[in-house]
């Protein structure tokens, strides 16, 4: 079954009269429910997925979570379309229609005063040297996590990343971020190892299946890799470390607090970051700070 067209989604349809006959919420109410279930169903049908709202797994939930993070949609109103789909889910459950809800270990939404959410160093070493497929598709996901820790970049940034943009003998990427402006990003180490391995044979395996597209990273058909998709597999890799909700965002967040820690620039960490303003760029030294506090309260004999 392919996902329905928002708009003539029965399931939606009829949690809407349920809201509005059974539980007397209010037409303006009733309607903004109905703009945030559209929404999911939007992202889903953009990402190509297969199912309907029936099929909805939790890495479908952590995929539109972190992508509304990466575009910038206020705390709160994530924190309401969430709450939106998780009454969504509970209908469904009651009618018999679903098992169980895929948002039952979704955790909210951060406040505005937390930081972002981080791995040691220890932890990425944990997540980049566990074992992977022994065919194309581990090749690519290795490659796939170095790129996005050790180049910071977006989901959507690797995801979009085209051969064309891959200078591996320059050491590095051009990246094109947000409103389109492109940037070059350093690859190096692993990272540059990893995708040059997964260029040089894995890659062109994948290729073969299907329509030879200009992008790096191939799903199983050939065709470009979904952010959908990317997000499960970093998900999965999370899962194998005990981070079952680990986000791209959060290698993201790790590349810059590692950087900051290792005594880079705060300026180089927002030009690599593509952050138009410093302010936003400055968390990373909260974060640094945060980290001091804790290695000394772990360290210090009467702290």
């Amino acid at each position: 079954m392919g996902r329905d067209h928002a708009d003539d989604n029965p399931f939606l349809r009829d949690y809407l009269a349920y809201l509005r006959v059974e539980r007397g919420r209010a037409p303006l109410t009733v309607e903004a429910y109905g703009r945030d279930v559209r929404s999911f169903l939007a992202f889903l049908g953009r990402d190509g997925a297969d199912g309907g709202l029936l099929a909805v797994t939790p890495e479908d939930v952590y995929a539109y979570e972190a992508q509304l993070v990466e575009d910038g949609i206020a705390p709160t109103t994530l924190r309401r379309r969430l709450t939106v789909l998780k009454g969504l889910y509970k209908f469904l459950m009651q009618e018999g229609l679903v098992d169980k809800s895929p948002l039952a270990q979704v955790r909210p939404p951060k406040s505005p005063e937390r930081l972002p959410d981080v791995l040691t160093v220890a932890q990425v070493d944990e997540l980049l040297s566990q074992p992977f497929r022994p065919d194309a598709i581990g090749a690519r996901d290795r490659a796939m996590l170095e790129v996005l820790y050790g180049c910071g970049l977006r989901a959507s940034e690797c995801v979009g990343l085209d051969l064309g943009r891959v200078l591996l003998s320059e050491g590095y990427l051009r990246v094109v971020g947000k409103g389109s402006k492109e940037r070059l990003v350093p690859i190096a180490g692993m990272a540059a190892r990893a995708l040059a391995a997964y260029l040089e044979g894995p890659r062109l395996e994948l290729a073969a299946a299907g329509p030879r597209p200009a992008a790096v990273f191939l799903n199983s058909r050939g065709g470009r890799l979904s952010r959908q998709t990317l997000h499960a597999v970093v998900a999965k890799a999370g899962r194998a470390i005990g981070r079952p909700d680990l986000h791209p965002h959060t290698l993201r967040h790790s590349f810059a607090t590692h950087l900051l820690e290792g005594g880079a620039d705060l300026r180089v960490i927002q030009e690599l970051l593509g952050h138009a303003d410093i302010a936003t760029t400055q968390i990373y030294t909260h974060v640094g700070r945060a980290h001091l506090v804790e290695e000394y309260l772990a360290a210090h004999p009467r702290a």
